[in-house]
């Protein structure tokens, strides 16, 4: 697993993951239009960083009472306020919220296990992209897909890249760049 020569964007902080989650943001990135192509009943979704659950109660209701959601972030205040958002919403017995240390996902018990992964804006974040992706495609069933979508502006094209470069050399293939509002995106997929 070797490092990332990618600086390391300052986290997002707990209160901010309010701001993030407005429904005012679901104007120019609607979670149930970006996901709906890849979910379906059933299937088990991982999602690191999910702050307090913009995209998380979506999935939750698009994998349905037997999918399975496994919410991962550093941040306990995210953790927490994501737990209370979704039990609000009926959605908790489906979301695996887990407070796992900086650098790691901690989902060793995945192995082999995961459907689809939402890296969406996260990403940069993290100390190591290169672990991410290699724990994240050690997770993923063969034919699962990940999306990596960053924020324009914030992630340059050349840092973009690299992430990209890293998911590939973790034996995913890219399949397409699909459209989302403000973001660099690619949808890879484990063969």
């Amino acid at each position: 697993m070797p490092g990332n020569s990618v600086a390391l964007h300052k986290p997002c902080p707990w209160w901010a993951g309010y701001l993030i989650a407005s429904p005012i943001r679901k104007l120019w990135q609607n979670p149930a239009r970006i996901l709906e192509p890849y979910l379906r009943a059933g299937m088990t979704v991982l999602e690191p960083g999910p702050g307090v659950g913009f995209f998380t109660l979506e999935i939750a209701k698009l994998v349905g009472p037997s999918g399975r959601v496994v919410a991962v972030d550093a941040e306990p205040r995210m953790i927490k306020a994501l737990k209370r958002r979704a039990r609000r919403a009926g959605y908790l017995d489906r979301i695996d919220a887990r407070v796992v240390r900086p650098g790691s996902m901690q989902i060793a018990d995945l192995d082999e296990m995961v459907d689809f992964v939402l890296a969406f804006a996260v990403v940069h974040e993290l100390p190591s992209p290169a672990a991410f992706f290699f724990e994240a495609a050690r997770a993923m069933k063969s034919g699962a897909n990940l999306l990596l979508a960053e924020p324009d502006g914030h992630v340059g094209a050349a840092e973009f890249a690299e992430q990209s470069e890293t998911a590939a050399g973790n034996g995913l293939e890219l399949l397409y760049r699909p459209s989302i509002n403000h973001c660099a995106t690619a949808l890879f997929r484990k063969p």
